[in-house]
């Protein structure tokens, strides 16, 4: 794991935080300061929808995820004296950098510096097409812009300042099974993720299907916010999540399979349940999830132990054991809508690239 990075709270300072403040602020660097971090994205198990306090970035149920090895995000930080504003290049292409300048002002301010940065950025999977491109974005961003800003700060508030940027990248700062916590304060200090399992510790695989090649058509953000106020089951969702996070805990600790694919199923169908029933409608799914899907079914139903889940977008994610993952790839590879399967082991933290 690389040096961590504290996140900025709106009303106060924490004592690392404090201690960079007394720097004198304001301050540019004479030369280029560069870090580049490499992070992975993640499946939540138990979802994660809808936030407690949007300005902050703190959800409103917590989640439990598996980081993926085979999906990831390189990215380079690179603090630069002179420049009039931050530049963000995502897969050799100048894209907006609104959100990436939101998020580095956290971590300028931290710092007590004002350089602008060029943040260059590329994965290895589609982006925003519903495999967590934003986790593995922001957790690598996160490590690579405290790296480079001079920052080092402990695990947690690493955590704490990429949920700042996406609320799965707290995750995907973490190898293996991870949680993700709510938290009740109101400055969000408590809503950090921590591992749960490391990835040696219960091989698992996962297999994805990937239906859509393009971008999703709505932003998770946005969807969030819509099924807030005008799903009627949103209120069920929230209260009924610590109750989906205690029974995944559970499963984890016993290494019960079956256990945790049955709760990975519920979690994935309650989320989209809750997704169809917002106005206007949030609909993934297209032809080449809902076959997909099915054929997930039919292989358990011949005896083959393979779950699926499916985040905000179109593409199906498999779990299911390594000695499995070859058929389940090539029964998924045949089906009609599915462009390509990825096969992934369980991944490592984030950290710094040399």
């Amino acid at each position: 794991m690389s040096p961590p990075v504290r996140a900025i709270g709106t009303s106060s300072l924490t004592k690392v935080e404090r201690t960079r403040s007394e720097h004198p602020v304001n301050q540019a660097f004479g030369e280029d300061r560069t870090a580049t971090a490499r992070a992975h994205s993640n499946i939540a198990l138990i979802k994660y929808w809808g936030k407690r306090d949007a300005e902050l970035n703190i959800p409103a149920v917590g989640s439990i995820s598996l980081t993926l090895d085979g999906l990831s995000t390189d990215t380079r930080v690179t603090f630069r004296a002179g420049l009039q504003q931050d530049e963000f290049w995502l897969a050799g292409n100048r894209v907006d950098a609104t959100r990436v300048t939101r998020f580095l002002d956290l971590v300028r301010g931290s710092a007590g510096l004002d350089s602008r940065a060029v943040v260059e950025s590329t994965n290895n999977f589609p982006t925003a097409a519903g495999l967590a491109s934003s986790a593995s974005g922001f957790a690598a961003l996160a490590v690579a812009a405290s790296a480079a800003a001079g920052l080092s700060l402990d695990d947690r508030q690493l955590s704490i300042l990429a949920r700042r940027g996406s609320g799965s990248a707290a995750r995907s700062l973490f190898g293996g099974l991870v949680e993700l916590h709510a938290g009740t304060r109101s400055d969000g200090l408590d809503s950090f993720a921590e591992p749960v399992l490391p990835p040696e510790a219960w091989p698992l695989n996962v297999v994805v299907a990937i239906t859509e090649l393009g971008q999703k058509s709505v932003n998770s953000t946005v969807g969030m916010g819509e099924s807030a106020l005008t799903s009627p089951f949103y209120p069920a969702w929230v209260e009924t999540g610590e109750n989906d996070l205690a029974a995944m805990r559970l499963a984890i600790a016993n290494r019960n399979f079956e256990q945790l694919g049955q709760l990975a199923e519920h979690s994935c169908l309650k989320l989209h349940a809750l997704m169809m029933s917002t106005r206007p409608a949030l609909v993934y799914w297209n032809a080449g999830t809902m076959a997909a899907m099915h054929s997930v079914l039919e292989l358990r139903a011949s005896g083959i132990p393979v779950y699926f889940t499916i985040d905000a977008g179109p593409q199906v994610k498999a779990l299911c054991l390594p000695e499995h993952a070859s058929g389940v790839a090539d029964a998924l590879g045949r089906v009609v809508g599915v462009h390509e399967t990825k096969v992934s082991a369980l991944g490592s933290g984030a950290h710094l690239l040399s």
